[in-house]
Order: structure tokens, then sequence, then C-alpha cells
């Protein structure tokens, strides 16, 4: 790339007539956008309440569906305000977004837990980790938890290492991996 101009180029050796035809259309695309003279305006930043409100509401449901046993209904809760939170407009900050997804995907994971599906429950755990890593113990923990109920203890026990790097000193990781350790340590001797 030519420092002056920022025209993007190739060596020869490496050149291709398609690669040339690539960085020719991209040379034109960067001349284009520097002759805009006119402003381009930022992205709106109002977060639509409406929505908010409605994830907010979802997940509520699920709650109270949830402490009254009813884990189907709690389940399709979840699930909608799942979907509605990923339907976000991209304009709109990705922060609120991953606080919500990461909320409803930990419940989910402690519905599943609660009907013994072990696996999509290790699954909503792990992705409520992938959207908010730091400050979701309870995701960590309940993936953790899932695979040890599945016979996983040394996936089980990697994972809870991380969270615990993650999280720091949390006493529910730390006691879950003492419970897995113990257990790996029970099985070794009885076999």
């Amino acid at each position: 790339m030519d420092a002056d101009s920022k025209v993007v180029t190739m060596p020869e050796v490496y050149s291709t007539p398609s690669h040339t035809a690539e960085l020719a259309a991209l040379n034109d695309l960067h001349r284009q956008l520097i002759a805009l003279n006119a402003p381009i305006p930022p992205p709106p930043l109002p977060v639509n309440p409406k929505r908010s409100a409605n994830v907010t509401k979802l997940r509520e449901s699920g709650n109270t569906y949830f402490r009254q046993a009813k884990h189907a209904d709690a389940l399709r809760m979840y699930s909608l305000g799942l979907e509605m939170a990923l339907k976000r407009p991209l304009w709109e900050p990705c922060a609120l977004s991953r606080d919500e997804v990461a909320c409803l995907y930990a419940n989910r994971a402690q519905v599943h837990m609660a009907m013994q599906n072990w696996p999509q429950g290790a699954i909503d755990a792990e992705s409520s980790v992938e959207a908010k890593k730091a400050g979701n113990a309870k995701a960590w923990w309940r993936r953790g938890r899932c695979l040890s109920e599945m016979g996983r203890l040394d996936e089980a026990r990697e994972w809870l290492i991380r969270g615990l790097e993650i999280e720091g000193d949390e006493a529910d990781l730390l006691s879950l991996l003492k419970e897995i350790t113990k257990t790996k340590k029970r099985n070794n001797n009885s076999v």
C-alpha cells in the first residue's frame, strides 16, 4: 500500500487477473468514498423501549413458570425472549443484547437441568458464557454440572478451571470442582 495515495497493490509475482481486478475495484471504491463531501450521519442510538420491556416481561414470565415447576412453559418463554433479543437491530448497542441473551440462555439452561435434559442444558450454558464470560458464574456452574451429570468429568473439570480463571474464587464453582475431583478419585479407586 502506498503511504501517500493509499492505493493497494500486489507484487506482480503473486498477481493474477482476478486479484488485479479486485484491487482495482477496491482502489476505485476508496477514491469514491474519499470524494464524498456529505457527512454520513451516525446510526440511531435510541433503543426501542418496547423491545427491552417485552424481553424483560418474557424473562420474568419464564421465571414465574420455573418457580411453579411448569418447565415447558418456562422453556417457551425463555425461547421467545431469546428470539426477540437476538432480532434487535444491528445499530442498537450490542452490550444490551449480550446481557439479555446471556441471562436468557442461563435461565433456559436451568430449565433444561430441572428436566434432566443435560446436553441441551450444557449447550445453553455455554451459549450464555459465550455471550458474557465475566460476571456469569451461574452459567459456568450450570455447564459444569451438566457435563458432570453426563459423566464427562474431565471436560467438566477443565470447564470449571476456565471459569475460575475468569470469575476468580467463586464459591459455587470451587465446590463443584471439589465434588467432581472427589468423584473422579472414587471412580479411579473402584476400577
